[in-house]
């Protein structure tokens, strides 16, 4: 790893692309200590460390919504927008048919995900406001005027938009997911206030045994994230004029997580949107609600392992058309042994995918849970989040895979001319 970031940095475009990021990167941290005037800050520091849905936000936003910062929402709204922007293609026959239509209509479909970004993020902090004010983060001193309110609501949906278009500079600019490296940014910035709790409140041998759990973790996300089964696949003969083309044997690498931690991504953003929307009601009966189904609790724990496992063949099977594979094949000369081109070969490829693929889902699912079943089975003080580790793993692993791919591309260019 270290090495080939050696090797980036000696390429002067690889290393614009790296400084560009991190200088998002920067950016975006910066914003998120900016606080947003007129709110009583510890008002809310009482009410995001009191756990539940807020700490679980705060964790995602890097810290800013303790603070109230302008980017305190973060990258969620656009997390969810895009799931259900993804979920209407399955119903709306319009928008299926732009997913069709290749670069154009991902253009119009990423347009309208911004603008339901924006409608969300509105939502989001219309709804903030409110609770910020039934936690008493307005005095008299500073009361909320209709002023303040539309200042505080447009300053948070502005810091979303522009959070959004951070992350889609590093996607175009820069190395990486931008969308996936601003979540890792946030949930990283918290990684030494998480240490700095277990340390203060575990003896040497929980340390030691944390440790352990920690490496064999992230050993086991590795090699799921790095697991393929390959398909033989033999290319027929053919000549074109007086050259003979094919006859050569390679294979098809399907990969046992090919999703990514995206369903995990998904879950936690599809779970946490209902119950802050349920905590912004003024009811009771709905915030209790909110509580007893929030982050922690045994009915999120189900829904989450649920969640994650169903996206991950969703997702799975939005990433991998098996007909379209079968299709290039047959259209190429190339075929599997033993099996038909055409419809019997779509058929294996979408049996074999789908048994890979169950492992990896239930794999990410128990990771993703493990951490809370620690804590209440065995009272280990666990800071940090099976999805917080699954992120910080899988975003890692996917930003060096594409920094690779680069150098690769660059050390051949010369030796193809």
């Amino acid at each position: 790893m270290f090495q080939s970031l050696l090797n980036a940095w000696r390429l002067p475009d690889l290393r614009k692309r790296l400084v560009f990021t991190a200088f998002i990167i920067a950016m975006y941290r910066l914003g998120s200590f900016i606080p947003v005037p007129g709110v009583d800050l510890q008002a809310i520091k009482d009410l995001v460390s009191g756990g539940g849905v807020f700490a679980f936000l705060d964790l995602f936003a890097g810290g800013a919504l303790e603070r109230v910062a302008v980017f305190a929402l973060g990258i969620m709204p656009y997390i969810t927008a895009s799931i259900i922007m993804q979920l209407l293609q399955i119903v709306i026959p319009q928008l299926e048919a732009l997913a069709k239509e290749g670069e154009s209509g991902a253009k119009k479909i990423n347009q309208y995900t911004r603008y339901f970004t924006v409608v969300l993020a509105l939502i989001q902090s219309t709804g903030y406001v409110i609770i910020f004010k039934s936690q008493g983060a307005f005095t008299t001193a500073n009361p909320l005027n209709p002023l303040r309110f539309y200042l505080i609501v447009m300053t948070l949906t502005v810091g979303t938009a522009l959070v959004m278009w951070l992350g889609e500079l590093i996607t175009q600019r820069g190395i990486g997911n931008g969308i996936s490296l601003i979540i890792f940014a946030s949930i990283v910035s918290r990684l030494p206030s998480g240490l700095y709790k277990m340390f203060s409140t575990m003896n040497p041998l929980e340390w030691l045994a944390m440790a352990l759990i920690a490496l064999g973790v992230i050993a086991a996300i590795v090699l799921i994230q790095e697991g393929q089964r390959r398909i033989p696949v033999q290319y027929a003969k053919r000549v074109v004029g007086r050259k003979m083309y094919g006859g050569q044997s390679t294979y098809l690498p399907l990969r046992v997580n090919m999703a990514g931690v995206i369903p995990v991504i998904f879950a936690s953003a599809i779970l946490v949107f209902p119950v802050t929307l349920a905590q912004m009601t003024p009811w009771g009966w709905a915030q209790s609600a909110a509580r007893a189904v929030g982050p922690g609790t045994g009915m999120y724990l189900v829904a989450e392992v649920l969640l994650i496992i169903i996206f991950t063949y969703f997702y799975t099977a939005v990433q991998f058309n098996p007909l379209d594979q079968a299709d290039n094949l047959k259209k190429y000369g190339g075929f599997i042994p033993g099996i038909r081109p055409g419809r019997p070969t779509a058929q294996y490829l979408d049996k074999v995918l789908t048994r890979i693929t169950l492992p990896g889902a239930v794999f990410l699912a128990s990771i993703a849970a493990l951490p809370t079943i620690l804590i209440w089975v065995m009272g280990i003080p666990f800071f940090f989040g099976g999805t917080s580790l699954l992120i910080v793993v899988g975003v890692a692993l996917d930003t060096m895979k594409q920094m690779e791919s680069q150098l690769l591309m660059r050390h051949y260019e010369g030796f193809l001319k």
